[in-house]
């Protein structure tokens, strides 16, 4: 984790309970130049917005969870700065149908296996960062 150059870097917190994926991601978001913290789950995720205030969330919606899970994704915008909250999933079933995820401050969906570079060039767009 490299959160120290809070200024210089935009910091991207990583919700994910397998920590092979949050190391996947998480190489391809600081060699881009962010920052990342990252929670195993969404209760330390919750605690670790509001400690270290991310520009953004990605947030994995695990199958074994309904729709009740995007909430908690969600959720993490009640608890800091407000950032917006990406779904990184293969819980896709889970999605169909549901609730408009505007309703539940969800800014998007990465399907699982991300393309890291989509998720990459995303997050640069969504945060006007220069490349």
């Amino acid at each position: 984790m490299n959160i120290g150059l809070r200024d210089k870097r935009k910091t991207i917190l990583l919700v994910d309970a397998d920590p092979h994926a949050r190391a996947i991601i998480r190489n391809a978001l600081e060699a881009a130049g962010f920052s990342v913290g990252e929670a195993a789950n969404s209760v330390e995720g919750v605690r670790t917005v509001s400690r270290i205030k991310p520009d953004a969330v990605l947030f994995d919606l695990m199958q074994d969870q309904d729709v009740g899970g995007i909430s908690e994704a969600s959720r993490l915008n009640g608890a800091g700065n407000h950032p917006p909250v990406y779904i990184v999933s293969t819980a896709v079933e889970a999605l169909v149908g549901a609730v408009s995820l505007g309703e539940l401050g969800v800014s998007g969906v990465f399907l699982k296996p991300v393309d890291v570079s989509i998720v990459v060039q995303t997050l640069k767009m969504r945060l006007e960062m220069d490349d």
